[in-house]
């Protein structure tokens, strides 16, 4: 399980695209939390989500405690940036209003 983790605490950044586009499992989110605790002040990570913060506990098998120790690791340092608007992805598919 070491090595395994290595894989992701090992690179200069880390990038998690969709976190919490779906759900995980008591299992998978206690590994993320490994991931994020073992790259705390040693690694940059960039996050992106469409999940307001207050909506994770959902993301993490509805484990508010979970939830509440990765969002202290993760904005310890963190520059938030809130995108709102049209997605961009959908930009040529949406007609202007």
């Amino acid at each position: 399980m070491k090595q395994e983790l290595k894989k992701y605490t090992k690179p200069a950044l880390l990038i998690l695209d969709e976190l919490g586009y779906l759900p995980i499992d008591k299992a998978g989110a206690d590994l993320l939390f490994q991931v994020i605790s073992l790259r705390y002040e040693q690694g940059a990570m960039v996050i992106t989500s469409n999940r307001a913060f207050k909506d994770w506990p959902e993301i993490f098998n509805n484990d508010a405690t979970l939830k509440s120790a990765i969002l202290d690791r993760l904005l310890h340092h963190a520059e938030t940036i809130v995108i709102e608007g049209t997605s961009y992805r959908m930009k040529d598919r949406v007609e202007p209003q």
